[in-house]
């Protein structure tokens, strides 16, 4: 299994309304160290994959896009629906961080 494989078996495996860092991806993907190259596989994906890569988000509980940018509206709109983030933008990472 390559890295990218790696990666998406981890992004997979989180649970529905729960969230993970991207250092913690790359940990559980053994890739120690590799946070930016989380960051870079997801960038990479289609528009149409089911991946649930919006559970992914930086160390400090914030979503890594722009504010206000579509990317940052998009994924802040599915962590809402999931009810790991309220409509304000707060993201609720203590409550909801996987693995706990």
């Amino acid at each position: 299994m390559n890295e990218q494989e790696k990666i998406y078996q981890v992004i997979a495996s989180i649970p529905k309304g729960r969230l993970c860092s991207y250092g913690e991806v790359a940990k559980l993907a053994g890739l120690p160290g590799r946070a930016r190259w989380v960051g870079r596989t997801l960038s990479q994906l289609p528009s149409d994959s089911r991946l649930p890569w919006f559970r992914v988000i930086s160390a400090q509980g914030k979503i890594s896009f722009p504010a206000h940018s579509a990317a940052y509206q998009r994924q802040l709109a599915l962590l809402i629906a999931e009810g790991s983030a309220e409509p304000s933008g707060k993201i609720h990472w203590r409550q909801y961080r996987w693995p706990s």
